[in-house]
């Protein structure tokens, strides 16, 4: 084993693959840079592998075609019969949304809200005129903010007030 063996980076020498000879097949075979040779096939027209003509089938591509157009046909639909059905389903398995429960639990004013209140009735009696809420809301955001501590004590007061009798009273 040692020594005497041929260099393995030889070149090997390649078979060409045998066609059939026929004037026009001829002037068709193409070759690969490794020398192997393609054919196009009569039927589709594509490249094959002159090895592997023997395994080409074109009727398979045409039948494999022909399920895919056949599944795609359209089916006519019903539409008075299908609305039936769906109002028939709908009528029986509906569920009715509940309302919202307005005797729920409340939280008590915060003392801008309590002070809020207060503003709107004088705010209403000194411009009858102002139907925007947004209005309202603004100037008495404004008044509030301009407020001092002292004068806000009073709506604190009330909102502790509301406050500890929501919790007297369980909400």
């Amino acid at each position: 084993m040692a020594g005497g063996s041929k260099s393995s980076n030889a070149p090997k020498s390649r078979k060409r693959v045998a066609a059939e000879t026929s004037s026009s097949a001829a002037a068709v075979i193409k070759r690969a840079k490794d020398g192997s040779g393609f054919t196009k096939c009569e039927d589709c027209n594509k490249d094959v592998a002159m090895a592997l003509i023997d395994f080409h089938s074109c009727s398979l591509d045409a039948k494999i075609k022909m399920n895919l157009e056949a599944q795609v046909v359209e089916i006519p639909k019903k539409p008075a019969v299908a609305a039936e059905k769906r109002k028939a389903k709908s009528s029986t398995t509906k569920t009715k949304k509940k309302g919202k429960n307005t005797n729920g639990r409340k939280r008590p004013p915060t003392a801008f809200f309590v002070f809020m209140d207060d503003f709107r009735k004088s705010f209403k009696a000194e411009n009858p005129d102002c139907k925007s809420v947004a209005t309202v809301a603004k100037e008495g955001g404004e008044k509030w903010k301009s407020m001092s501590d002292e004068e806000k004590k009073v709506y604190v007061d009330r909102a502790a007030e509301l406050k500890a009798e929501s919790y007297t009273r369980g909400i």
